[in-house]
């Protein structure tokens, strides 16, 4: 087995489009927000004059189709076919399982690389109560249906308060799914857990930062995510993870200034940070299918900030899961939420 830290490449590229903000379900930590994200569909020929806009742009860019719940869209196949011909590097669907539309019978193996799974759970009721009735069993079932027409399946796992104590039980729920990947996410404070997470102030001297509802402490992150990612790991499956905490002595740097990583919404509005999302602070937007600079003051003029508490996003917009020393330096230092780690 290896372990690596997944580093920053300006090689590396990654599409992250949202073809529609609808969902058939409401999970507590969404990170939708219609205000800020818009509430259409894109059409189809919407979806695909943008997706020749940045594989033109690069030819080894990664796409993720996300929602909302992006099997609700119905030309969602066409979409598929479209950025297969158009060379995207890899394609993957994240989706809640429902798997509407019939996508499975109008997509091949041959045309996604994964279609990713969401489950925030190993039991029905941690799950469901986090996303709704009767999610875990169409989660598990949608992930089965696709292994059976041979696309490759991965899962993705929200580490929140509410369902941190289960992730020792995923090893075994894993292994017995047979997936190829696991991903491990911390939860964002943007979208739904926006109103309960936001801190003005964060805590003074506290090891444990009571104020954060959702957000797990750095202590319990990194006394059970690695070792439960390492153990999942030793049934032959890549587990990736987001590093998250920095010691005082680690660089911080922010893959904005080093890879291509866009987040894109029906609204036209194109991020570079996701951390960013809440905010009309976008870098870039869609206008005549061209890519054009917003102006100042956006995300990008803050990339460049240097803080002792390193992410200037996370300071900004999600400052609960920092803590500090009396006298006001901090005890450690946030790293950019695209820093991985990785078992394979």
């Amino acid at each position: 087995m290896h372990k690596k830290t997944v580093a920053f490449s300006k090689h590396s590229s990654n599409l992250f489009f949202h073809i529609l903000t609808k969902c058939n379900l409401a999970c507590r930590h969404c990170y939708i927000n219609r205000e800020q994200h818009g509430a259409n569909t894109l059409d189809i020929d919407t979806i695909k004059n943008w997706l020749d806009l940045f594989v033109n742009k690069n030819r080894q860019m990664n796409l993720i189709f996300l929602g909302g719940e992006p099997t609700l869209h119905p030309d969602l196949s066409i979409a598929v076919k479209h950025a297969k011909k158009a060379g995207f590097k890899s394609i993957t669907i994240d989706t809640n399982g429902y798997l509407f539309n019939n996508i499975l019978d109008k997509i091949s193996c041959d045309e996604v690389d994964f279609i990713s799974f969401s489950l925030d759970g190993a039991t029905k009721k941690t799950n469901d109560a986090i996303r709704g009735k009767g999610s875990f069993d169409q989660c598990l079932k949608g992930l089965k249906d696709a292994q059976a027409k041979g696309f490759s399946t991965s899962m993705i796992y929200t580490v929140s308060n509410d369902n941190i104590d289960e992730l020792a039980m995923m090893p075994a729920v894993v292994k017995a799914l047979k997936i190829e990947r696991f991903f491990i996410q911390v939860i964002g404070i943007r979208g739904k857990s926006s109103g309960i997470n936001r801190l003005v102030n964060p805590p003074l001297d506290q090891s444990v930062n009571q104020n954060s509802k959702s957000q797990v402490t750095k202590d319990k992150w990194l006394h059970t995510v690695p070792k439960i990612a390492e153990e999942i790991a030793e049934n032959n499956i890549i587990v990736t993870y987001p590093k998250v905490f920095l010691k005082k002595s680690e660089k911080f740097e922010c893959a904005a200034m080093f890879a291509e990583n866009y987040f894109v919404f029906p609204n036209k509005r194109v991020y570079q940070c996701p951390v960013c999302e809440d905010l009309p602070i976008h870098s870039l937007e869609i206008d005549n299918n061209q890519l054009i600079k917003t102006g100042k003051i956006n995300e990008k003029d803050l990339f460049t900030l240097s803080i002792p508490e390193g992410c200037v996003m996370n300071k900004l917009v999600q400052p609960g899961n920092l803590v500090y020393n009396k006298d006001g330096t901090p005890k450690y230092k946030i790293a950019c939420c695209m820093l991985k780690q990785e078992f394979s």
